[in-house]
């Protein structure tokens, strides 16, 4: 794999709607399976210093329990307020049954 890619997961590790939490490249990252498409982002809110890890996945978002801001997977883009900032996505790949991220 190229420079920078870590393996954090086996593909079977999260079912459809599941996260796992993760620590790379010094950032707190969620891994969220979304109907078999998987996706890193930050686990922190942009509104709120709280963690998206309490909320769920819906339709390719991912919602914060706090406030009921989604957040699309793919972008990170803000779709509902009151967050009107977008948090970070990270590439992912598929190899040999592990899924790679590169969080810088």
């Amino acid at each position: 794999m190229d420079a920078g890619w870590i393996v954090v997961a086996t593909e079977d590790e999260l079912a459809p709607g599941q996260m796992k939490r993760i620590e790379a490249g010094g950032k707190r990252l969620l891994l969220c399976n979304a109907d078999g498409q998987f996706h890193v982002v930050d686990e922190m809110c942009s509104h709120e210093d709280y963690s998206l890890f309490l909320g769920c996945i819906q339709n390719g978002r991912i919602k914060c329990s706090l406030h009921g801001s989604y957040f699309d997977l793919k972008t990170g883009r803000a779709e509902t307020a009151p967050a009107d900032k977008p948090i970070c996505t990270y590439p992912v790949k598929i190899k040999d049954g592990q899924l790679w991220i590169r969080p810088s």
